[in-house]
């Protein structure tokens, strides 16, 4: 059961089994609205990774510049960061959780470990991740402009909506578009912070500003992709439509075959017993 699911449940278990209704004297659309927010932030919080993914995000880039800091050794700072990413990533295994966010760190710190052995600058090992920060942040507004807001794309299999936000939820489809303008702009400011630090700064403090700039933007975009989705309607979960339609499949199909038994059953010839009494 994902932790949407978990939401859904604990919210219908607050409903009084023999009337459906609400326990106690609560007002039904404050109800409704407590419930959407439970599922968004539920929502959020699986996609986004919670603070188990925050903390696999920031921790190999704190522990280099860390050592970095301390003994100016890049490759020592470079192969602590790689190898916290790996545990980390052995540790979700072990526990069979969710691997992707550990995954994508790991891809993450190789990449600036490659980079920064290469060139011999240890600058150069936060050099792909500001990359990547700045593409996907192109690729959040690219794609609203588009019609296709990205963070629509994300969040659509986890509200298990796909993508009927497009088409057939119109209020929905708006606040994604908001939400991925807000990621946009946001990931935007903070290149433009860090970029200029990569060509004025030394290594030691773009590293520390760059931790420091890790989670705040990160926090002030899910709150504002919360607002704007808490407001919107609620989710079309083609799922539970999919299944709906499979189910009323089988009972046309089972229908038509018990008509199809009672028509034949109807036109067999009486028993010759039958014919000679008659």
């Amino acid at each position: 059961m994902t932790s949407v699911d978990k939401s859904a449940a604990s919210t219908a278990s607050q409903t009084s089994p023999a009337t459906g209704d609400p326990q106690g004297s609560e007002d039904p659309r404050t109800t409704e609205e407590q419930d959407a927010r439970a599922v968004t932030e539920a929502a959020l919080f699986e996609a986004f990774g919670g603070l188990r993914g925050m903390v696999e995000t920031v921790l190999p880039g704190l522990l280099f510049v860390t050592i970095f800091t301390i003994n100016k050794n890049l490759y020592a700072s470079a192969i602590a960061a790689l190898a916290i990413s790996v545990v980390l990533v052995a540790v979700r295994l072990i526990r069979r959780d969710t691997v992707k966010h550990a995954f994508s760190g790991v891809f993450g710190v190789a990449f600036g470990v490659v980079f920064a052995m290469m060139t011999g600058n240890a600058k150069d090992f936060y050099l792909p991740g500001m990359i990547y920060t700045l593409g996907l942040a192109v690729a959040y507004i690219v794609t609203t402009v588009a019609g296709v807001p990205l963070i629509g794309l994300i969040l659509g299999p986890v509200f298990k909506e796909n993508l009927s936000w497009r088409t057939r939820n119109p209020g929905r489809k708006k606040a994604y578009a908001k939400s991925s303008w807000a990621w946009g702009l946001i990931l935007l400011a903070k290149c433009a912070i860090l970029f200029p630090l990569y060509w004025w700064a030394d290594t030691t403090s773009l590293g520390w500003i760059l931790i420091s700039l890790k989670i705040p933007p990160f926090l002030l975009a899910v709150y504002l992709t919360w607002v704007f989705l808490a407001k919107a309607p609620p989710p079309i979960d083609v799922f539970a439509e999919m299944e709906a339609e499979e189910q009323a499949e089988k009972e046309r199909k089972a229908a038509a075959s018990a008509a199809s038994a009672e028509g034949t059953a109807a036109d067999r010839p009486a028993p010759r017993s039958h014919r000679r009494e008659a």
